[in-house]
Formats: C-alpha cells, structure tokens, sequence
C-alpha cells in the first residue's frame, strides 16, 4: 500500500522554532500507527506569499507536493492550488469567506476545477461560540473548543476531521466513508493543514 492509499491520518504539530512543522501517519484501528509518518509539512512564518512544502522526511531533502497560494494578498476568500511536484496540479481548496462568517467552509476542486468536496464545521452553535471566546483577551485560546469538521460530497459525508484536545494541535482525517478514493489522499492531507494554517480562527 502506497503513502497516500490509507483512509485514516494522524496530523500532529511539533515544537518548532521559526515555522510550523507538521507530521501526517497513517492509522490502523484507533491511533495505532499502521506504519511511520508519511509526510513533514513546514509552514514558515510570517510568509508573504504561502507556499506549504509537504516532504518525505523531516530534513525536507524530498518534496512530494505543496500548497501555494493563488495570490499574494490573503482577501478572506482564498483559494490555493494543491500541486505534485512529479504530476502537476492535484486540485485547489478554496476558502468560503462568505459562508466561514458564521460556519467555517472550504470547497475542494480536483485537477479539473470540478467542486469534488466541501469542508464544512460540524457544529454551527460550537462554531459561533468559538468566535466569541477567541475576542476574550489572554483568555480564548486556553479555553478548548471542539474544531471539527464533515466533508461532504452534495449531501453525502465521505470524511472528517476530529481535533484530539491535547497541549499542541492534533487531527484524526478520517475518510473510511470514501473506500472508493474519489477525494485524493494528498488533497484531503493538504486540507487538513490548511484548516490549521491558513485561516484566521
């Protein structure tokens, strides 16, 4: 089985000075790894422009694919292109401003531009409640509040991503509801970053 052929992957962020650093494995049942970690994701700070490397090992000596922003300025309604180093374009995860206003949402467009996905905040009354604690000075981002997200296909839910409450930020994607691979691993893997990363929440 290839890196980017399982259904379930852990997405746990490490200590690191200068840049986000991010670790994707593979899962068995439960959090049993069901082998080592497939990808290290580095987002430096204060970027002008984003451009996420996700790399084989965490020296990044070998790309496998990155995200990288469609425009220099961030409006709100972002969309960013998920692209192979080997095959090219994989797809492109858009960020919803309108819809985010009030319920975090990102669409999810393969190669072709056609929408395969939709991310979406599970819980509308958890997702207003956190914007009001995170206006709390010193306060917001100590108190957890459940940041969990369905991704859709038209009515359908083929995934989800679960934030595990722990000190640094962790993230079951779960997509055992799509066992016929319409939403390619390396996208959902790159959204689940970007619902970290990329947005202010």
């Amino acid at each position: 089985m290839g890196p980017f052929d399982y259904d379930r992957y852990l997405v746990d962020q490490l200590v690191r000075p200068i840049a986000n650093l991010y670790r994707v494995t593979p899962l068995a049942v439960g959090d049993t790894p069901a082998g080592p970690p497939i990808a290290y994701v580095r987002q430096k700070k204060l970027a002008i422009k984003e451009h996420i490397r996700f790399c084989a090992d965490e020296g990044e000596t070998q790309e496998l694919f990155h995200i990288q922003a469609q425009t220099w300025l961030d409006t709100g309604g972002s969309r960013y292109d998920v692209v192979d180093v080997q095959e090219g374009k994989i797809g492109t995860i858009h960020h919803v401003f309108g819809k985010s206003l009030l319920r975090t949402t990102w669409n999810v467009l393969d190669a072709a531009g056609e929408e395969v996905a939709v991310a979406r905040e599970r819980s509308q009354v958890m997702a207003i409640l956190r914007r009001g604690i995170d206006f709390v000075p010193d306060v917001g981002g100590l108190i957890p509040i459940p940041y969990n997200f369905d991704l859709l296909a038209g009515e359908q839910v083929i995934g989800k991503m679960d934030r595990k409450f722990q000190l640094r930020d962790r993230y079951v994607l779960d997509l055992s509801a799509d066992p016929d691979k319409k939403l390619d691993r390396r996208l959902a893997i790159a959204l689940a970053i970007g619902l970290d990363t990329l947005q202010n929440r």
